[in-house]
């Protein structure tokens, strides 16, 4: 797909994380909202998977270790097919397959059940060593909050796959710079990101603008290139991206849209979807 479809995509994905966060009266539309476009380049140019069978073996996989954007993951699985795009409104109901962290056992295309901030990059190079061992050639890719890596066991995971010279595995930092409590400058500050990467023997690539289509693409092509060690793509994102009221806001972390704020959103995003 080229850059302008894949960005199209992306709009639609944003046009599903709010109508699942609306329809739910809860979630986190902010985070999910920023990661969007690096999602919706991962599952539409960048990973070989099957939405008609979900557990094929030879599948690359992806762990949101940001549980709580759970609707970003939904949405995004949703456009591609993985399961119908009218569950989205089902999103956090009781009964639902689409639960408030993503749950590997009862959601097609989720590969790990994640939630508690720092388990899911552990697990993903748990995933790139098993890989590794048994020769397969399908690659890890894992998305962590910028928040998220103020948890020691993220630099465990580092250490583990730096020095096991994990290069199927692909983390990314979605850098936002905000966390529910605030900047992370305010909270706990893990400044300067890449340069902490770097020394766990990380090939580290500084994505400036992970809401840009072509800058995504950029990176995640130098990514592949990479051999002999795990990579780490810092991108600066912003919180809320698309979404005029929610962009930059911290508030937005952990809040749904309520009927008004939803009615404004999506018509920003019709818009935005026709000048694309």
């Amino acid at each position: 797909m080229t850059d302008a479809e894949l960005a199209r995509v992306a709009n639609e994905v944003r046009k599903g994380i709010l109508v699942g966060t609306h329809a739910a009266k809860s979630g986190h539309p902010g985070g999910s909202l920023g990661a969007a476009d690096i999602l919706t380049y991962l599952y539409f140019e960048e990973m070989n998977v099957r939405p008609d069978e979900p557990r094929w073996e030879g599948r690359d996989r992806f762990v949101l270790s940001k549980g709580h954007c759970a609707p970003a993951l939904y949405a995004t699985l949703a456009e591609r097919g993985f399961f119908p795009k009218g569950d989205l409104e089902t999103l956090r109901h009781i009964g639902s397959h689409l639960q408030g962290h993503p749950n590997m056992n009862d959601t097609p295309g989720v590969d790990m059940s994640t939630g508690s901030l720092g388990q899911g990059v552990s697990a993903a190079a748990g995933m790139a060593l098993a890989a590794k061992h048994w020769g397969d050639d399908w690659r890890v890719f894992a998305l962590l909050g910028d928040g998220e890596i103020e948890e020691g066991m993220v630099w465990e995971a580092a250490m583990f796959a730096g020095n096991r010279a994990l290069d199927n595995l692909v983390v990314i930092v979605d850098h936002n710079g905000l966390q529910i409590d605030g900047t992370i400058e305010e909270v706990n500050s893990a400044m300067p990101i890449a340069d902490k990467f770097r020394a766990f023997k990380f090939h580290v690539i500084e994505l400036a603008d992970g809401n840009d289509m072509a800058q995504v693409r950029a990176a995640f092509e130098e990514a592949r290139g990479v051999t002999g060690q795990p990579v780490c793509i810092v991108a600066e994102t912003v919180k809320g991206k698309g979404v005029s009221f929610m962009e930059g806001q911290v508030g937005w972390h952990g809040k749904a849209p309520n009927d008004d704020e939803f009615a404004q959103a999506m018509a920003e995003l019709e818009a935005a979807g026709k000048e694309l």
